[in-house]
């Protein structure tokens, strides 16, 4: 088993933090992302809503998966932690899902959280997905 970490450039340096933005083992295929959040390169969060936030950490998560060889198409599952009671934001957060994974309709959970990444993070979004066919 070989594990390739995937850290593109656009993004903020997970390094100082023990992590890669996703790490792909080649004997599965499997690609395994962390949670991406709304963070420029300076790990400052960019947007107040979490309509914004969510858009940007579904942007960021399309960004790793490229990175990694694969696509929104071949998610698997995902995980949508949010600040508070998840309940809340369903409206807002169903259509996205969506709007993103459409017909591929990967295994989802959401799950209301005390805490995220900063005190501004309202929401991040995990994933685990399979590299593209060839």
């Amino acid at each position: 088993m070989r594990i390739k970490q995937i850290n593109p450039a656009a993004l903020y340096d997970g390094a100082p933090f023990g992590m890669s933005q996703a790490t792909v083992d080649s004997g599965s295929g499997l690609v395994f992302v962390s949670g991406q959040v709304d963070w420029d390169t300076n790990y400052q969060v960019k947007h107040d809503s979490i309509e914004a936030q969510a858009e940007s950490a579904l942007q960021n998560l399309l960004t790793v998966l490229d990175a990694a060889g694969s696509s929104a198409g071949n998610v698997l599952q995902l995980r949508v932690y949010v600040r508070g009671e998840l309940g809340d934001y369903m409206e807002t957060l169903a259509p996205m899902m969506s709007k993103y994974f459409g017909a591929s309709r990967p295994a989802l959970t959401g799950i209301g959280v005390a805490s995220l990444a900063s005190p501004q993070t309202l929401i991040e979004i995990e994933a685990v997905a399979r590299v593209c066919d060839e």
